[in-house]
Order: structure tokens, then C-alpha cells, then sequence
């Protein structure tokens, strides 16, 4: 049996929403073992004097913990 956990990360991008999301997946497995999906929980646009500065989103990401490993609260 395998047990996995969920941890919501937010993430900038300067360029889009396409480069925030491969950003984030990018960062999440430098930290994360396992990681095994991630899914776009909530997207917004940064405005600055009515343009655009910014895309973020905020990813749940799915790792599969170690074998032995508990979750804790």
C-alpha cells in the first residue's frame, strides 16, 4: 500500500501561467521525493497602472511518501 500527501505551493511568473506551473513543478521536486501529480488550484493575473506585471497559481502537488514514513499533523 502506498500513502501520499498533498502540499499547496504559490508560485510567480513574469512570463505566464504555462511558465508558473512548470516553475512550481520544477521547485516542488528539488524539496520533494516522489512527486507524482499537481493540479491548478486557483490562477490570477498581477496588474500594476492597468497592465499585466504577473501570472501566478497556486499548485496542490501529490508526492508519495517513503516507505515507513507517517504522516504527521
Amino acid at each position: 500500500m502506498s500513502v501520499a500527501r498533498v502540499t499547496e505551493i504559490s508560485v510567480q511568473s513574469q512570463t505566464s501561467f504555462d511558465d508558473a506551473v512548470k516553475e512550481g513543478i520544477q521547485r516542488a521536486t528539488q524539496t520533494l521525493r516522489n512527486v507524482t501529480a499537481a493540479w491548478v488550484k486557483e490562477q490570477r493575473v498581477l496588474v500594476q497602472n492597468g497592465k499585466i506585471t504577473g501570472w501566478e497559481v497556486h499548485l496542490m502537488v501529490t508526492f508519495v511518501l517513503d516507505e515507513g514514513s507517517s504522516m504527521s499533523s
